[in-house]
């Protein structure tokens, strides 16, 4: 099993999507580090406290609302196109391989690179933060958002995997697209729930203190409760599990016909 995850792996070793798991979050780092600069005459500016929260507000608000939708629909455009310009799969015909086992594979890779751009996100959000001078640093806070970003996202990858392969990048990107609208509009919500777009946003009010409109949240507000966490994070791990196994029987079936 391992050597097939090496595998899929290395396939993106040296491709455009190698270098995505680097620079995306480098770059919203440096966005948010930017923005700060703007906040330096809020009257709260000279709390070391509140820089670090609107400096990770504002990280983790856009990676939320952004990355992960987009982010994730490109990396499944792009995993899917190099399978198509590699023969589309055609060596499983000639090959003892389950396409099913492949497929599993394939999103496996992709939850790997996830984790490891959730782990560069983690030190260029304490990067930006001391070179801010934020003051004393929020480890655990900061490692707790990035794993729980990585983990209520799972689901999106199967997900977008199955519309990267089926009809391409155009019903990937727009699936990403109507993702990031409904998942911004449902997280505040009562049924945030039952959109997956929405579960990092939502999980990221009570951890980081952002709203999902990208403002830093007061004290008391409803939606820094954290028993939403629990529920934010099985959920979406039974959601990714279904879908990987729904979409590599679909895959199976699709190779058995061509």
């Amino acid at each position: 099993m391992m050597n097939g995850l090496r595998s899929e792996l290395l396939k993106y070793k040296r491709t455009f999507m190698g270098k995505l798991i680097v620079l995306v979050p480098v770059f919203f780092a440096g966005y948010a580090l930017i923005m700060q600069a703007t906040l330096m005459k809020h009257p709260l500016s000279q709390n070391r406290s509140w820089m670090w929260d609107s400096l990770l507000a504002l990280i983790f608000n856009w990676w939320t609302f952004v990355f992960l939708p987009l982010g994730f629909a490109l990396f499944a455009a792009l995993a899917a196109g190099q399978e198509k310009k590699s023969g589309n799969y055609r060596a499983l015909r000639s090959r003892c391989i389950s396409p099913k086992l492949l497929w599993i594979y394939k999103v496996a890779a992709m939850a790997v690179y996830s984790l490891l751009s959730s782990m560069v996100l983690t030190l260029a959000a304490i990067l930006a933060g001391v070179f801010a001078k934020s003051g004393a640093i929020p480890f655990r806070q900061i490692a707790a958002a990035s794993i729980v970003c990585w983990a209520a996202s799972l689901a999106l990858i199967p997900i977008q995997l199955w519309a990267a392969t089926w009809k391409g990048l155009f019903l990937s990107m727009g699936i990403g697209f109507a993702g990031m609208t409904a998942g911004v509009l449902a997280a505040p919500e009562p049924f945030w729930f039952t959109v997956p777009w929405s579960w990092a946003i939502r999980l990221m009010c009570p951890i980081v203190g952002v709203h999902p409109n990208g403002s830093v949240l007061e004290n008391g507000d409803p939606l820094l409760d954290t028993s939403v966490i629990p529920i934010g994070i099985v959920v979406p791990f039974a959601v990714f599990l279904a879908a990987t196994l729904l979409t590599a029987v679909w895959f199976n079936r699709r190779e058995e016909t061509c």
